[in-house]
């Protein structure tokens, strides 16, 4: 588990860790979350480092209204069906995989489409580092988009560590910043579903890059 510093808790919450941990305790929350960085924090900083990551660390919540993120969700629970029984969900510090092959320790992961690869790669490595931080060291991952009919296969690499660590420093610096970010402009912005939030205020002559 990636635990932040009582001082660095005390700046993202303005000095108040005492009572967010006496209200987390009354209403049975996990403290866990003031401290951890997630497998969707780690993709999301590859994504967006503002809404995708900042927001969202933030409590601000707009997937469940974007059809995209509905259709990849049912892509992902419909196009292996059988894999709710052969393999094994598991959520360890922060990350929680769907399926997990426990006897050959891998990895499956499933996404709609590939315009943002590079989260999804990103969001796997991490999972492999939380596996070896826990004493699973030989797991790998297969990443598979069956609208696609593509499946890529990730494995731990000797210099991923070092590349883990500066990932997860990057993502608490985004999420700690006590201002929300700058706008940063991209072709995916129009299919997000944090769109309307972000370009509220933005004149409609804005181009994106």
């Amino acid at each position: 588990m990636e635990h932040l510093a009582e001082d660095e808790i005390a700046e993202v919450i303005g000095g108040h860790v005492e009572e967010v941990e006496r209200y987390c305790t009354l209403k049975l929350f996990d403290l866990a979350f003031l401290y951890m960085i997630t497998g969707t924090h780690i993709a999301y900083l590859h994504t967006c480092h503002r809404s995708k990551l900042w927001l969202s660390a933030h409590g601000i919540q707009m997937e469940h209204t974007s059809d995209i993120v509905a259709e990849g969700k049912l892509i992902g629970e419909t196009s292996y069906q059988e894999r709710s029984v052969k393999y094994t969900e598991l959520g360890i510090d922060g990350i929680k995989i769907d399926f997990y092959d426990a006897k050959n320790m891998i990895i499956h992961e499933v996404k709609k489409s590939d315009k943002v690869e590079h989260a999804h790669f990103a969001q796997v490595k991490y999972y492999l580092y939380i596996l070896i931080k826990n004493g699973i060291s030989d797991a790998s991952a297969i990443i598979e988009y069956p609208k696609l009919r593509q499946r890529h296969e990730v494995e731990w690499e000797t210099d991923d560590l070092q590349t883990l660590e500066g990932w997860i420093t990057h993502a608490k610096q985004v999420i700690h910043q006590s201002n929300f970010p700058d706008l940063i402009k991209k072709p995916i912005c129009q299919k997000c579903s944090y769109y309307d939030f972000c370009y509220a205020t933005e004149s409609d002559s804005n181009e994106l890059n």
